[in-house]
C-alpha cells in the first residue's frame, strides 16, 4: 500500500492575509528585490513627463496666436525659418546671460530658425526697468534698434538702472531720451503685462524658458541640447 502523500503546508492568498501580514511580505519582497523600486519611480516619472508633454502641448496650441503672432514681441533670425523658438527671458537672469551666446550660435549656425523674445521681467524692480527700457526702443526706434540694446543688455554687468542704461543707449547711438521718455507708456506697459500673462497662462514661472514646436523647455539647455530638440523637431 503506497505511503500517503506527505502534507504541503497551505500558503495564503493574499486575500486571506491581514494588513500586517501583506505589509511584511511586500517588505521582504521589496527588501530582496530593490530593483524594483527603480523600476517602478522611472514608469512613474515617465508617465509624468508624458503627461506634462501633452500638456504643454495643448497650451501651446491654444495660446499660438500670442505665441508666435503677436505684432509686438521682436523676431529674428530666418523669419521663413522652418522651426520657431520663443524665448521668455529676464535680463538679470544668470542663467538667461549664460544661455545667450549659445542661442546667438544655434540660430547663425543653423540658418533656419525663426527665433521671438519675450520680455519677461520677473526679478525684480531692476528686471521690469531693463523690460521698459528695451520695449521702448523697439517702440520708439525699431527693430533693429532693440535688437542692438537687447544684445548690449545681455552682456552688460552694471547696474540695470536708467542712468546706466542711458549711458549704454547713448554709446550705441541711440536716442536716449527718446527712449526714457516712452519706457512708462501705456504702450510699453501692455506689452509686459501680456507676457506676464501669457507665461502664467503657459505655466511659466522661471527664465530662461522656452517654445519649442510642441514643446516647453523651462531653463537652461547647453546648445548641443537645443540642437538636438531642432533635429528632433524635424524629424
Amino acid at each position: 500500500m503506497a505511503s500517503p502523500a506527505p502534507e504541503v503546508a497551505a500558503t495564503p492568498e493574499i486575500g486571506q492575509l491581514d494588513d500586517a501580514a501583506f505589509g511584511a511580505r511586500v517588505r521582504n519582497y521589496l527588501m530582496e528585490n530593490p530593483e524594483v523600486i527603480f523600476e517602478a519611480a522611472a514608469v512613474m516619472e515617465q508617465r509624468q513627463q508624458d503627461l506634462q508633454s501633452a500638456n504643454d502641448g495643448d497650451l501651446i496650441e491654444q495660446h499660438a496666436d500670442a505665441l508666435f503672432d503677436d505684432g509686438q514681441s521682436w523676431v529674428g533670425g530666418n523669419l521663413d525659418g522652418d522651426v520657431t523658438i520663443v524665448e521668455f527671458m529676464d535680463y538679470r537672469c544668470g542663467y538667461c546671460r549664460r544661455a545667450f551666446p549659445e542661442v546667438e550660435e544655434l540660430i547663425a549656425g543653423d540658418g533656419n530658425i525663426r527665433i521671438i523674445v519675450k520680455e519677461f521681467p520677473i526679478l525684480g524692480e531692476q528686471s521690469t526697468i531693463a523690460s521698459q527700457f528695451a520695449i521702448a526702443a523697439q517702440q520708439q526706434l525699431g527693430d533693429d534698434a532693440y535688437k542692438s540694446l537687447h544684445d548690449a543688455m545681455m552682456t552688460y554687468k552694471g547696474d540695470m538702472a536708467v542712468p546706466a542704461l542711458t549711458r549704454l543707449a547713448e554709446a550705441l547711438g541711440l536716442d536716449a531720451t527718446l527712449i526714457v521718455d516712452h519706457m512708462d507708456s501705456d504702450e510699453v506697459a501692455k506689452v509686459i503685462a501680456d507676457n506676464r500673462a501669457l507665461g502664467q497662462a503657459m505655466q511659466i514661472s522661471g527664465t530662461p524658458s522656452f517654445i519649442m514646436h510642441d514643446q516647453i523647455v523651462r531653463g537652461y539647455v547647453p546648445l548641443e541640447g537645443m540642437q538636438e530638440i531642432v533635429k528632433d523637431i524635424r524629424g
